[in-house]
C-alpha cells in the first residue's frame, strides 16, 4: 500500500544518535569492530522510553538496524580507508531500517509472541498500521469523510495488539526514517526479491539483538506487504531455517495479473472483472445505488454476487466475440442490478468495467467519485469528463492526520527523529521497483506480472504447521477482498493444508482499521489467531 506519493528525492541523511536507557533494556551494541550492526554509511541506534496502555506496561525502542543487500558477507569486513568496520568495497550499498519495538515488561521473552508489522507501497512507511491499527496510540479520524485539519486527536488505543503480542513496526528501506546509500542503492533494495532479502536480514538481526529467537513469531503485512510476506516467509523458512508460527495478511494481492486496475492492457485475462464484481456490489449497496429494494444484510447479498461473478458472468466474458447479443444484453441487465451502473454504459464497455471507471461512474450524477482504498469515501471529480477517477478521496481524507500525528508522536513521546525528515513513501521507489521475481526452484526471474503464490505455497509445505490468516474489507477496490479468497483457493498446496488458512472480512476498506468497529473486530480475530498458534503453555 500505502501511499503512492511521489516525493522529492533530495533528503539529507543526518542520523542523530539518541540513546536513553530503561532499567530492563539491553544496551545497544555500538562502537566496536565486532559490531555487526555497523557499516560504512550508517550505525544502529535507539531511543528507549516506557509507557502504559490498557493496563499493559511496555518498553518502546525506536531505532535503526543496518542491513546489506544479497551477497554481502560479514567475514569480508577487512577494513576500508574511512571506516574499519566497512566492507572492503566501501561503496557497497546498505540500508538503515527504522523500527519501533513495543515489548510488554515483566514477561519472559520465550513466553511472549513477537509480531513484525509493515505496510506496502511498495516503498511505503508503516505509519498507517502503527497509528491506525496496532500501536499503543491511535489517531482519531472521520469514518467515511475527510478528517478536518489539525489539531488532531491522538488517544490510547483500546484495540492495540499489545495484549496478545510484542510489536515491531518496520519502515521499508528509504521510507520513514529508513535510508539507503551506496553504489546502485535503488537496485540493491527496490525490488521484489531485494526487498524480501532486506526484511529477512532485518528480522535476523533483530532476533539476535533483542534475544527473541525462541519467541513465537508472526508476520503482519498489508497491501504490498502481503506479497512481501509471501517472499519473506519463504526466505526465512527455506533459506534461513527460521520457522514462524503464523502469517497474517491484510488486503491481499499475490498475483498482479488479477488486479482490476486497467486489466484492458492484458486482453484475454477476464478474472479481474469477475473478482472485483462483489466489491462493486458492496459499494453500490453502501451508497444506495442498487435499483429496486436494497438487500438488508451485506454478506448474504455478496455471496450471491460471488456465485454470479464466477459463474454466468465469467463464462460470458470468456465467450468473447462469440457471445450472442441476447445473452450479452441479459448479462448487462444483471450487472445493472448488482452494480447500479447504467445498462448502456455496461454494453459500451463490453461488460468489462475496470476499477477506475467504476469509481468515476457510480456517483457521476453528483460529479463525485468513490475512493479506491475505501469506496465508502467519496469526493468531487477533478475532471467531470474523465474516463476514470484521477485521485483517491480516502487517501486525501486521512493522510494528513496520520503523517502529522506520527511526526509529533515520534519526536515528543518516543524521543526520536529530531533533525530528520519522516518520508511516508521512499522517494523514487515506485518508479525504480523491479517486479521481476524468481519463484522457489526457478533458475531465473519471471518477466511476467509478479506472482508470489508459489512462495507462500512453498513455505506452507516446508512448514506444514504454519498458519495463515487472511483479512479483507468489503469496500477495498485496490485489492478486492474476493481476489484474496480466490488466490488462497488456487495455492499449489495439498488439500489438507487449506485447513491452515482462515478468512475474516469486515465492513470497511483497504485500511480495515479506518472504521473503529471493524478495528475492534479485527483485533479480536488477530489476537485469537496469535494466542491459538503460539505454542505457549
Amino acid at each position: 500500500m500505502k501511499r503512492l506519493y511521489m516525493m522529492a528525492a533530495s533528503v539529507a541523511v543526518a542520523l542523530t544518535a539518541v540513546v536513553a536507557f530503561a532499567a530492563d533494556a539491553p544496551a545497544p551494541q555500538t562502537g566496536t569492530k565486532s559490531d555487526l550492526y555497523s557499516g560504512k554509511f550508517f550505525k544502529s541506534q535507539e531511543s528507549i522510553t516506557t509507557g502504559a496502555v490498557n493496563g499493559i506496561n511496555y518498553r518502546a525502542v525506536a531505532g535503526t538496524l543496518v542491513v546489506h543487500p544479497h551477497g554481502w558477507d560479514d567475514t569480508d569486513q577487512n577494513g576500508g580507508k574511512i571506516n574499519p568496520d566497512a566492507k572492503k568495497d566501501e561503496s557497497s550499498a546498505e540500508a538503515s531500517m527504522f523500527f519501533v519495538y513495543y515489548a510488554k515488561t515483566g514477561v519472559p521473552a520465550a513466553d511472549r509472541p513477537v509480531t513484525f508489522i509493515y505496510n506496502g507501497g511498495p516503498g511505503s512507511s508503516t505509519v498507517w498500521l502503527h497509528m491506525g491499527a496496532w500501536g499503543p496510540k491511535r489517531i482519531v479520524t472521520a469514518d467515511d469523510t475527510h478528517t478536518p485539519a489539525a489539531p488532531y486527536q491522538l488517544v490510547d488505543n483500546d484495540s492495540t495488539l499489545l495484549d496478545a503480542s510484542d510489536l515491531v513496526f518496520i519502515d521499508a528501506p528509504g521510507a520513514g526514517f529508513s535510508r539507503i546509500a551506496g553504489k546502485d542503492k535503488e537496485k540493491a533494495f527496490y525490488g521484489v526479491d531485494a526487498d524480501g532479502y532486506a526484511f529477512a536480514s532485518f528480522i535476523r538481526e533483530f532476533l539476535s539483538k533483542y534475544n527473541r529467537w525462541n519467541s513465537p513469531k508472526y508476520l503482519f503485512g498489508e497491501s504490498y506487504g502481503t506479497p512481501r510476506s509471501a517472499v519473506l516467509i519463504n526466505d526465512l523458512e527455506d533459506e534461513d531455517s527460521v520457522d514462524f508460527n503464523g502469517v497474517i495478511l491484510l488486503s491481499q494481492i499475490l498475483n498482479y495479473d488479477l488486479s482490476v486496475d486497467r486489466p484492458a492492457y492484458n486482453p484475454g485475462m477476464n478474472l479481474p472483472y469477475a473478482i472485483a464484481l462483489p466489491t462493486y456490489a458492496a459499494t453500490a449497496w453502501y451508497h444506495n445505488k442498487l435499483p429496486g429494494q436494497k438487500p438488508k444484510d451485506l454478506p448474504p447479498f455478496l455471496h450471491t454476487v460471488e456465485q454470479f461473478a464466477m459463474g454466468p458472468y465469467l463464462q460470458a466474458l470468456n465467450r468473447g466475440a462469440s457471445l450472442p447479443d441476447a445473452q450479452r444484453n441479459t448479462i448487462a441487465q444483471q450487472l445493472h442490478k448488482i452494480t447500479g451502473l447504467p445498462v448502456w454504459y455496461l454494453l459500451k464497455g463490453d461488460l468489462r468495467i475496470d476499477g477506475g471507471e467504476f469509481r468515476k461512474m457510480l456517483l457521476d450524477a453528483n460529479d463525485d467519485a468513490t475512493g479506491r482504498l475505501d469506496t465508502r469515501f467519496s469526493g468531487p471529480n477533478l475532471d467531470p469528463l474523465s474516463q476514470r477517477s484521477e485521485y483517491d478521496p480516502q487517501s486525501s481524507a486521512l493522510s494528513s492526520a496520520y503523517i502529522s500525528s506520527f511526526n509529533d508522536y515520534v519526536r515528543n513521546q518516543l524521543h526520536y527523529g529530531q533533525g530528520q525528515m519522516y518520508l511516508p513513501q521512499a522517494p523514487g521507489a515506485n518508479r525504480a521497483w523491479d517486479f521481476k521475481h524468481a519463484a522457489p526452484g526457478a533458475r531465473f526471474p519471471s518477466r511476467g506480472a509478479m506472482n508470489v503464490m508459489p512462495d507462500l505455497a512453498n513455505a506452507m509445505k516446508q512448514n506444514p504447521n504454519l498458519k495463515v490468516m487472511l483479512n479483507g474489507g468489503y469496500y477495498d477496490l485496490a485489492t478486492p477482498y474476493y481476489e484474496g479468497w480466490y488466490e488462497m483457493h488456487q495455492l499449489p498446496i495439498p488439500r489438507k493444508l487449506q485447513a491452515n488458512i482462515s478468512y475474516h472480512y469486515y465492513q470497511s476498506g483497504h485500511m480495515v482499521y479506518a472504521n473503529r468497529q471493524s478495528l475492534k473486530e479485527m483485533h479480536d480475530a488477530v489476537a485469537a489467531f496469535i494466542r491459538a498458534n503460539s505454542n505457549v503453555k
